[in-house]
């Protein structure tokens, strides 16, 4: 059974988690194949920063942790950060993150403003 949608979490909330849990997901993949190109050290870093935080950052909303606006600002930078090195590049994996990261990084920063 799936959770539908966790007591305390209202949509923008609800939206967050998912969105950071999708920013973590992109940001493996994307470390994952960059390991094999030659010159990806700083992007290969970024999506690994993003892929801890994000899920930490959904994890710390789902338990409803008082520090989860502290760590939304550092995800919402984090994606910014690596949604900007990812757009330098052409790999499908790269253009998924510079894609998919920005909208993390807003509703992490409603959330962190909330």
């Amino acid at each position: 059974m799936a959770l539908q949608q966790i007591d305390h979490a209202d949509d923008h909330m609800q939206e967050c988690i998912d969105n950071c849990l999708e920013a973590a997901q992109v940001c493996e993949w994307c470390a994952d194949a960059c390991a094999d190109e030659d010159g990806m050290a700083r992007c290969i870093r970024l999506c690994r920063d993003v892929a801890d935080v994000a899920s930490l950052h959904a994890r710390f909303m789902a338990r409803n942790s008082g520090y989860h606006e502290e760590l939304g600002e550092i995800c919402a930078d984090l994606c910014e950060e690596c949604a900007e090195e990812c757009e330098q590049h052409d790999h499908d994996h790269c253009q998924a993150c510079a894609e998919i990261l920005p909208e993390c990084a807003e509703s992490c920063r409603e959330m962190a403003s909330a």
